[in-house]
Order: structure tokens, then C-alpha cells, then sequence
């Protein structure tokens, strides 16, 4: 009886020294409970327990236990040594603090005698007793973050604490930089903090000026925290802000239906129900870790335009859900809801559903998750590969195999089904495509893959393409199982081996876009490092850059209009002289007519800027003197025309130029034998940049008003299709019937007529050549002259 009164005092003693009882009965929670857990139910007997609140009197002693059992639990160190040993009041964790706290103590004391300010250190740390171990323990070298927290930052966004051992603030903040880990961490938030005077670089990188500094590290860039109040709320916005834009797009009975269906980017869709109009951080924070596999969805199940769609999926009004959906839109593969959805638990229901069930090989990356490499060859894994293009044409042969692939019974981590497009991969499908037993053609055939190693692949093709036809399906399916089932064999060798390089990257940014990035992070960067500090000298030196380069434009302007008074004086005395030259009799021609050579040819052709023309002249020696002053007075309005130039071609030197470029104009190559005497008056148009030239001449029907369009069309056949005759091709310089008594009688003046294909045309005189000319430039510049197109230029050789 004795030892019992004794053993019942002992526990008396024990509960009174410790303060209060069980904490886990006081905070009404099993041992097994998590953090969150732990804080939910804290918060619910403190909004009950509350002395502002509830008017027990013992409510303020109940209050305090409560809040003495949550500090307990929530330090991980105390509540191990509470679960290991029972012990509520000192442990060594708690006097390895007061050590601690003592050390510096004596050494702040020390100072306020050296420097005569008593008291003060003391009555600092004796007010808060800071705990400063708890910074050392997150802390980071310049090397892990650059290795490790910067790679690992493109999937989770890094809160990094900046800190030294003599920052009297940094020693203020450690309560609330407990709290934010508390808040932050357990819904995928990574800390760290980093010792600034051991890691100088670094804080000078990152652009630490003052101590404590918080940071965030997402995707490679860190970002300040710039707000003169730290606070978890403030905290939690400022990592709002940072997310990349449209990370969850917000969704509703209108735009639903096109939002599931854009898994033809490879990805899945995730729809968040929750009944706020801005979706909570640690959504955010599971759509940033995944959003390269999956687009997610937030839908405000509170907004009046979602009513059809929580009728449609049969929504729960009282509690969050998550929904995933493949290519089946109108079905999800997953369904979880929960009042607050754990953030370890949507991992691992998205890390497992996080591929379409035919998914595109798009990326490396891509390819090394789905067609792991493995050496062992009871373990291969199989990769069955369709090659198409990326055409709507090729989805009935995909889908197919996407039917085949959800009604397999193989496991995915033996054989994945994939498909690819040729035109984007091309290297790779034809590293594939040269072993024995490849097809020829491979678009819409199966290759089975094993990666031996990263670069090393083992492949078999299918014999014949994918059928997707109803009488051939069955067979092709037939034969599909059967390979798959034998390849799968620890003996069986795939009859292919190649080498191949890695996949594009169809999904990165384009230059331009990479560019817009890279000018928006240097201006973000821009506005967040220049302080007031720096505003001043930057824009002394950005007012003295416009200073000099306005003072630059100023003394160019002068110059310019120097040179312009000087040439107007010069054009005025031209002017004048140039009366008076016309007074007198004498000519001074305004309009230059070049003459076509080798050294001036790829000026008149080659080389004309887009919207210009060279009009040229074809003349004998005997003929120049008489067409050229009536070419140059047909042309003389045009002057003024700065996209047209005007030269003259003698035949002497251009006549095979001439014969090649009507061989060029021909459907299909002929040998033309040129009359030169035939070609004298015709005029070429000739558009440089296009690659095309028009043509005048006395005899083209085309040049004959008042025939219309049929003889246009039989002008065409003519000269398109074989045999020439002498009137069909006149105009171009083919050869005639005309004999050389013919051509005495034209030059002596008689009127005779020559042989046509059934027609008749009177012989005209060379000064009557360039008669149609000006009819023929007025429709010429209103484009309804017939065009003949050449695939290049031919050189001009001059000779």
C-alpha cells in the first residue's frame, strides 16, 4: 500500500514538473499524426479554447496547455525525445540552446564592457533567446546551390534565407523563418539558407546588399524579396507572383471542351475543383512541378459558369478534386477529392497517370522515361514505335494503336507504345531505317525498340505496315501480339542495331522567343537591382549617352542640309544652262539608255530589287540608228520612274543570250534556230527579282488589238508545242520561209507577204516596228501582258 501512495506521487511530481500532461491526448491526436494534422487540430481548440472567446474560467489554463502541447509537437526534436523517452522538460536539445545562448551572452558582455554600452547585448538575448542553429542547419555552400538547388528549381521554387552569425536581425526573424518552413515546406517548397560571409560570391551573385535577405529560386533565376514587412502571408504572395504565366488556366463551361481536348500536345489535363477564385499555393506548386507532362485546369466551383460542368463530372461542393484525363475527354482515368488534397498524395496519383496511353516521342527526355535504357536482357523493355506524320490523315492508324495499347495486358514497365513523326525526327528514323529487314518507305509502320544504353538501340520492324482497315486490323494485330510476346523472351534478339543521336526537342522555344525571354528577365532584373542608390548615376550616364547621340543626329542634320543647299545651287545653275543649251538648238538628253553587257548585266538583272524592271531594246548595227531615238521617245514619260531602267541590246553580242533565255521560257527543252534579222524591234521586259519577262514585237499577237483572248490562246499552243512553224514563231526570231530576195524587197521598201500557218501577215517596215510599243507599256504596268517565267537567268557572256 505503501509504494503504491509512493509511485502515485512520483507521477504527480513528474506531471508537475513537466507542466502539463500527454500532449498528444491534450491536442486530441494519434502519435502518428503529421505536421499539418498536428496544426489543424491546434487551430480548432484555439478558436475554442480562446479567453477573448470563451468565458470558462478554466479556459485561459486550457488555453496555455494547448499551446504548450502544439510547441511541443511541432519541434521535431522535442517531440523525438518526447516519443523515445517521455521527457517534457529538458532534453539536450534544449540545453544544448541555452549553451548556446549562454556562449554568445558572454561574449556581448564582454563587448559592453570594451565599448561601454552595458547592457545591451544582454538585455537583447535575455528578452528573445534567439536561435540561431537552426539557420545553420538549412545552410548551403555555392556549390550545392549551384548544383543542387538550381537544377531542382525548374520543378520546385527554393525560399532561400540569407544570414551571418553578427546579424542582430537575422536573430529576430529566426521565429518567423520557423513558422514560414513550418507553413511552406509540407506543401513543396524547398528552404535553405545560405551564410553570407562564408559564401560572399554568392550573396554578391544573387545581389544581397543587406542582412536578413530572402530570396526565391525558381527556375534557374533567383529573385529578391524586396517588402519592408516579412510575413507568411506577404511571403506566400510573393511566390504567387513568380509562377510562370498561365500555369493553371482557369476554366469553364465555355472553354472546357477545347481545354481537354489539347492533349495533342503530349500532355494530360488536370482539372482542380475548389471554391475560390484563385487556386490555392499548393496547387500551384503541383502544377509547377508537372508542367511539362500535364496542363492543369482550376475551376471555380463557386462562379455561376462552371454549373454545367460540376454537373457533368458529378462535382462534391463541400471538398476539393482532382481530375486527370488522357485522350478519353469525356471520362477522367482519376478521380480524388478530399477537403485538402495532401500534396504527396497528388504526386503520386499524377506521377503515375502523367502519359497519354499513345504518347508522341518528342524530347530525350521524353524517350528516356518512356524507353528507359536497360542491359539485361531478362529485363528488356520494349518500346513498340509507330511512325507517322503530322498530318489528320494518319489519326485513324494512331488511334488504332491506341486502342490496341489500352486493351493490352502488358505491363508498362515491360512495353510502352509510343508514336512518332518523321518529319520532325527524321535523323533518328533513318538510323533505324538502314538494317536488313527495313522498309523502305517507313511512314506507317512499327518498329520495336530496346535501348541497350543511351545511344545503342536494338530494333525490329514490322514486316508490313499498320492497316487500320476493318478486314486487315485483326491481322495486323495478330501479328503485332505475336512479335511482342517473342521479342519479350529472355533468348529472343531483335534482328536491327544502330546508333543514334538524341531526339529534337519539338517543344523548346524558338530564337525569338528565347530572345522576348531573355530582354523580359534583364528588365525584371533591372527593376528589382537598381535601388535609389543606383537611379542616379544610371541616368546620368543614359542622359549622356542621348546627349551624344542626339548631338550626333543635330551635326549630321547640318551637314545634310549644307550638302542640299549647295547641291539645290548647283541643280539651278544646271537648270539654267541647260535653257539656254535648248534656246541655242542642242539637245541634253535626261533619260539614260545603257547598253547590256557582262559588266553591267547583273545590275540590269540579276540584281534588281523586288518591284523593278529592266526594259531592253534588241537591235542590229544597221538598225540602232533609227529604233533607238524612236525607243527613247516612246520611253521618254517613264523618266521619272525610279523602279525602271531602259537599255539597248545589240545582237551582234546577245543573240545566244537571247536563244538561251527563250529555251528557259519552253515547257520542255528544244533546239531553236534564230533568225537575227527576225528579232530586230523586240522589246523584253524583264523583272529580275521574279524571274520572269514579257515581250513586245510588231508581229506577237499579243500586240494585236482587237483580237481578244483566242488569239492569245492560239499564239500559245503555237509556240508551246512542236513542230515550229515560220508565222507562229516570227515574232520570236524562229526560223522563217522568208529568202533573202524577200528580205532585199523589205529593205528596198516593196510590200509582199510572208507564209504563216494558215494565216497571212503583211511584211512591216523597220521604222513601223516600235508603232504598238506605247499600247503595249499601258499593259504592261496594268499586268494583263503574258508573263514567261525562267528558273534562273542565263549568263551573258558579251561575246
Amino acid at each position: 500500500m505503501i509504494w503504491k501512495v509512493f509511485c502515485i506521487f512520483v507521477c504527480l511530481l513528474v506531471c508537475g514538473i513537466n507542466g502539463f500532461s500527454d500532449p498528444y491526448r491534450v491536442l486530441g491526436i494519434p502519435k502518428s499524426s503529421t505536421v499539418p494534422e498536428i496544426r489543424k487540430a491546434y487551430k480548432n481548440l484555439a478558436k475554442e479554447w480562446h479567453p477573448d472567446k470563451n468565458h470558462d474560467p478554466a479556459a485561459e489554463e486550457k488555453f496555455v496547455e494547448i499551446t504548450q502541447a502544439y510547441e511541443l509537437l511541432s519541434d521535431p526534436e522535442r517531440r523525438k525525445q518526447f516519443d523515445l523517452y517521455g521527457v517534457l522538460g529538458d532534453s539536450a536539445i534544449a540545453r544544448e540552446k541555452r549553451e548556446y545562448n549562454q556562449q554568445y551572452q558572454k561574449k556581448f558582455d564582454f563587448m559592453d564592457e570594451l565599448f561601454g554600452f552595458p547592457g545591451y547585448g544582454s538585455f537583447r538575448f535575455r528578452r528573445s533567446e534567439p536561435d540561431i542553429t537552426s539557420f545553420h542547419k538549412l545552410s548551403v555552400t555555392t556549390k550545392a546551390y549551384e548544383n543542387n538547388l538550381v537544377p531542382k528549381s525548374f520543378r520546385i521554387p527554393y525560399l532561400i534565407l540569407f544570414y551571418s552569425d553578427w546579424c542582430f536581425p537575422c536573430l529576430q526573424i529566426e521565429p518567423l523563418w520557423r513558422k514560414i518552413i513550418e507553413e511552406l515546406e509540407p506543401i513543396g517548397v524547398g528552404v535553405a539558407t545560405v551564410h553570407s560571409e562564408n559564401d560572399a560570391l554568392l550573396a554578391k551573385k544573387v545581389g544581397i546588399r543587406s542582412l536578413p535577405t530572402m530570396a526565391l529560386l525558381m527556375e534557374g533565376k533567383s529573385t529578391i524579396y524586396r517588402e519592408p514587412m516579412i510575413s507568411a502571408h506577404k511571403i506566400v504572395e510573393f511566390i504567387r507572383g513568380k509562377f510562370p504565366y498561365n500555369l493553371m488556366q482557369t476554366v469553364n463551361d465555355d472553354n472546357a471542351h477545347d481545354f481537354l481536348r489539347g492533349w495533342v500536345d503530349n500532355r494530360v489535363r488536370a482539372l482542380i475543383f475548389e471554391n475560390k477564385e484563385q487556386p490555392r499555393l499548393r496547387y500551384l506548386l503541383t502544377a509547377y512541378h508537372f508542367r511539362d507532362r500535364v496542363a492543369f485546369g482550376s475551376v471555380n466551383i463557386g462562379n455561376m459558369d462552371t454549373v454545367e460542368l460540376q454537373k457533368q463530372f458529378k462535382i462534391a461542393h463541400d471538398a476539393d478534386t482532382l481530375l486527370i484525363f488522357n485522350e478519353n475527354h469525356s471520362r477522367p482515368i482519376v478521380s480524388l477529392s478530399m477537403a485538402d488534397i495532401p500534396v504527396n498524395t497528388m504526386q503520386d496519383v499524377i506521377s503515375r497517370n502523367k502519359y497519354l496511353v499513345l504518347p508522341r516521342l518528342s524530347s530525350q527526355t521524353l524517350l528516356d522515361a518512356l524507353c528507359p535504357p536497360e542491359w539485361a536482357k531478362p529485363r528488356k523493355r520494349l518500346c513498340v514505335v509507330l511512325v507517322s506524320e503530322n498530318t489528320p490523315y494518319h489519326d485513324t492508324p494512331r488511334q488504332a494503336l491506341r486502342q490496341f495499347a489500352q486493351e493490352s495486358t502488358y505491363n508498362s514497365d515491360r512495353v510502352r507504345f509510343t508514336y512518332i513523326f518523321k518529319e520532325r525526327q527524321s535523323e533518328f528514323i533513318s538510323s533505324l531505317s538502314t538494317g536488313e529487314g527495313s522498309p523502305v518507305e517507313s511512314i506507317l509502320h512499327i518498329v520495336i525498340l530496346w535501348r541497350r544504353d543511351a545511344s545503342h538501340i536494338k530494333y525490329e520492324w514490322l514486316p508490313y505496315g499498320l492497316d487500320a482497315s476493318v478486314d486487315q486490323w485483326n491481322d495486323t494485330k495478330s501479328h503485332l501480339e505475336s512479335t511482342i510476346h517473342r521479342l519479350l523472351q529472355s533468348n529472343a534478339a531483335l534482328s536491327g542495331e544502330a546508333i543514334v543521336k538524341e531526339l529534337i526537342d519539338e517543344h523548346a522555344q524558338g530564337m525569338v522567343t528565347r530572345m522576348v525571354n531573355k530582354l523580359l528577365l534583364t528588365a525584371d532584373f533591372l527593376k528589382e537591382s537598381i535601388g535609389k542608390d543606383q537611379i542616379l548615376p544610371a541616368i546620368s550616364v543614359l542622359g549622356t549617352i542621348l546627349f551624344i547621340i542626339g548631338g550626333g543626329y543635330l551635326m549630321a542634320y547640318l551637314v545634310r542640309l549644307e550638302e542640299e543647299s549647295i547641291s539645290k545651287n548647283k541643280n539651278d545653275d544646271s537648270s539654267k544652262s541647260s535653257s539656254e543649251n535648248g534656246k541655242n538648238g542642242s539637245y541634253v538628253p535626261e533619260l539614260k539608255l545603257h547598253e547590256m553587257r557582262a559588266e553591267n548585266y547583273n545590275g540590269l538583272v540579276r540584281l534588281l530589287k523586288p518591284g523593278c524592271r529592266t526594259i531592253i531594246l534588241l537591235v542590229d548595227m544597221q538598225s540602232r540608228t533609227s529604233l533607238l531615238p524612236s525607243f527613247h521617245k516612246t520611253v521618254w514619260p517613264y523618266r521619272k520612274n525610279k523602279t525602271l531602267m531602259f537599255a539597248h541590246l545589240s545582237l551582234d553580242r546577245g543573240l545566244e543570250w537571247y536563244k538561251r533565255l527563250l529555251q528557259l521560257s519552253l515547257p520542255e527543252p528544244r533546239e531553236l534556230n534564230i533568225n537575227p534579222r527576225n528579232c530586230i524591234g523586240t522589246v523584253l521586259s524583264l523583272n529580275g527579282h521574279r524571274k520572269y519577262f514579257c515581250m513586245y514585237h510588231a508581229k506577237h499577237p499579243e500586240c494585236n488589238r482587237g483580237q481578244g483572248s483566242k488569239r492569245m490562246v492560239k499564239m500559245t499552243k503555237q509556240f508551246s508545242n512542236p513542230p515550229f512553224n515560220a508565222g507562229s514563231g516570227a515574232f520570236m526570231g524562229f526560223e522563217t520561209s522568208e529568202s533573202e530576195s524577200d528580205t532585199e524587197d523589205i529593205e528596198k521598201g516593196a510590200r509582199q507577204l510572208s507564209e504563216g500557218s494558215g494565216d497571212s501577215a503583211g511584211v512591216l517596215f523597220q521604222g513601223n516596228l516600235l508603232d504598238g510599243l506605247p499600247n503595249w507599256l499601258d499593259r504592261l504596268f496594268e499586268g494583263s501582258t503574258h508573263r514567261y517565267y525562267v528558273n534562273y537567268w542565263p549568263d551573258f557572256t558579251g561575246k
